[in-house]
């Protein structure tokens, strides 16, 4: 009998500290700064929270003024 995966067991990043991993942002102030202001948007819906929880899958964009977005799927943690 297969049992159903446990979603506690699946590994997950905080989006501060994602953000600093994808290099999206240089520090831990950078990147709650970005998330303030509006910037990330997880899976297309914008995100203030600092601690979400990512998980495998998700994808990340952040949107710096006068540039290009710039988007990254959580697929390795």
């Amino acid at each position: 009998m297969q049992s159903t995966p446990d979603p506690s067991e699946e590994p997950t990043i905080r989006l501060g500290q994602f953000l600093k991993w994808a290099n999206l942002a240089e520090s831990g102030s950078e990147a709650r700064d970005l998330i303030q202001d509006g910037r990330v948007r997880v899976d297309g819906e914008v995100e203030t929270r600092r601690g979400r929880q990512l998980h495998l899958g998700q994808r990340v964009t952040l949107a710096y003024p006068g540039e290009d977005e710039i988007t990254v799927v959580v697929e390795d943690l």
